[in-house]
């Protein structure tokens, strides 16, 4: 195959699990337990299509201009695409695809979904890893983010900006990340160098996710 390089590409992406199925002798990548992209092997287990999700007018305009993706191989043709092996789609635009493809299925989830899938709060923080979590607080998406630090009875300034106030999945969308609201919702443990140790590590996670 041309494209060596493409399970390690698609795992490094948060939340990605994939499996073989054996029926089509297809590796399959799935996020929230839905394929986004696949590699289809044949009788001799070597891989002859990429397997991908586009929007349609966009599927359609790529395989007018380029011989070597074809309507989806045993798949929904208007969504899927087949990208051949060993064709001569450039690393990048595939790289390019295969994001959109991800990016395609996990927004037919809804926001809070999204959230739970990646296993992140709005803010790039992921609760299961606090010591808190599950005792005196029971997480930003599970409790709306109306965790412990947050004023009685509201959520979070954070969560309440990106969710209520934007409708946003996550801070990821937004072009201002981090704003000032990041700056004034300081957990008072931490010294001011740990806090903004802390801000840059979240900005970096969520923006791995755009």
């Amino acid at each position: 195959m041309k494209y060596p390089w493409i399970d390690d590409y698609l795992m490094a992406k948060r939340s990605v699990t994939k499996d073989l199925q054996p029926e089509w002798n297809w590796i399959r990548y799935h996020i929230g337990g839905k394929m986004f992209a696949a590699i289809l092997l044949d009788d001799q287990n070597q891989p002859f299509y990429i397997n991908l999700k586009l929007e349609p007018q966009e599927g359609e305009l790529m395989r007018r201009q380029y011989p070597d993706i074809i309507p989806g191989y045993y798949s929904n043709k208007q969504h899927w695409n087949s990208v051949k092996a060993d064709g001569e789609i450039p690393d990048e635009l595939l790289k390019t695809w295969l994001d959109r493809s991800y990016r395609l299925v996990l927004n037919g989830f809804s926001k809070s979904m999204q959230r739970n899938i990646w296993g992140l709060s709005v803010c790039g923080t992921d609760c299961s890893a606090c010591p808190l979590h599950g005792n005196s607080c029971a997480g930003c998406n599970q409790a709306c983010g109306k965790v412990f630090h947050a004023p009685k009875g509201k959520p979070c300034s954070i969560y309440g900006c990106c969710v209520s106030r934007h409708r946003y999945a996550t801070c990821a969308s937004c072009d201002l990340l981090p704003c000032p609201i990041w700056q004034e919702t300081q957990d008072p443990s931490l010294t001011e160098a740990q806090f903004q140790e802390s801000v840059q590590a979240r900005v970096s996670v969520l923006k791995a996710l755009r």
